[in-house]
């Protein structure tokens, strides 16, 4: 988690007559925050606040995409040089997990063995916070990250535009499903980390907007192999919101609302969901 500095000047910026310089600074502070705390990438948060939380939620995708395209890029990179789709498939499957430092897989193993525990919520919230890994965690993590695999090898294996389209779906779904998951009416489990920070930040009317974009930016990308493939990318946008929505319900339930291993549960699930269908036909 990346901390907030108070120093250095904010140089004056001259805008158009009639354009307000509020909105592009919110978006700035949007991308800082959705970079800074998403991703290993070096950009500096400079706001900590409900404000900037809001942004950097809506601002999510964003993120995913660019995580996307790296991943897309080693994988293409890799067949350009000799390699097969399983190899470039493991490129492409690893990309994301190194600019997040493995923390959405962590969150999603710790989600595993708190809700395997089937403990009370308090005790479930004491096994996830703890530095070790249970089983539940353990087999989670192997069966996505072969299905993730798996997936991108079958997509990869029809042709490297249709494997690259794949990683930047599903990354982008991922970030997509943070979105959501931290709209209005979704509590926090604690009262402290990431979860509680972004918990509810996102207005409902905000988060539709969002999916609607990287829909038809879905629908574009896809469009460009075929009318197939559009409906397959929305297909596995949709599928995939589904999923990481059904988790969102269970924890909330079980938890009684998101902390940030629930956050990084929910990425996950959305990821292997959109790469499944990507793979199919």
């Amino acid at each position: 988690m990346c901390g907030v500095s108070a120093r250095g000047a904010v140089r004056a910026v001259a805008y158009p007559s009639g354009v307000s310089p509020i909105l592009p600074a919110r978006l700035a502070h949007g991308l800082r925050f959705a970079f800074g705390t998403l991703t290993v990438l070096p950009v500096r948060v400079t706001r900590w606040d409900r404000d900037a939380a809001r942004g950097g939620m809506l601002c999510a995708p964003v993120a995913g995409l660019v995580v996307g395209v790296l991943a897309a890029a080693a994988g293409v990179l890799l067949l350009l040089l000799g390699a097969g789709p399983p190899l470039a498939a493991v490129a492409s499957a690893a990309v994301p997990a190194v600019l997040t430092r493995g923390l959405h897989l962590d969150g999603l193993a710790d989600t595993a063995d708190g809700l395997g525990s089937g403990k009370p919520a308090e005790d479930a919230l004491r096994i996830m916070k703890q530095s070790d890994i249970g089983p539940f965690g353990v087999i989670t993590l192997l069966l996505v990250l072969l299905a993730q695999t798996a997936a991108l090898a079958e997509a990869y294996a029809g042709s490297w535009a249709r494997g690259a389209l794949a990683a930047v779906v599903a990354a982008t779904a991922a970030r997509l499903a943070l979105t959501l998951a931290a709209r209005t009416g979704v509590p926090a489990a604690r009262p402290e980390g990431l979860g509680a920070a972004v918990a509810g930040a996102v207005p409902r009317g905000g988060a539709l907007l969002v999916t609607l974009a990287a829909l038809g930016a879905a629908a574009g990308g896809g469009a460009l192999l075929g009318a197939y493939d559009a409906g397959r990318a929305v297909l596995a946008v949709l599928l995939a919101l589904g999923a990481a929505e059904l988790l969102l319900r269970h924890c909330v339930r079980r938890f009684g609302g998101v902390t940030g291993d629930v956050f990084g549960g929910l990425a996950e699930t959305a990821a292997v969901s959109a790469l499944v269908v990507c793979a199919l036909g």
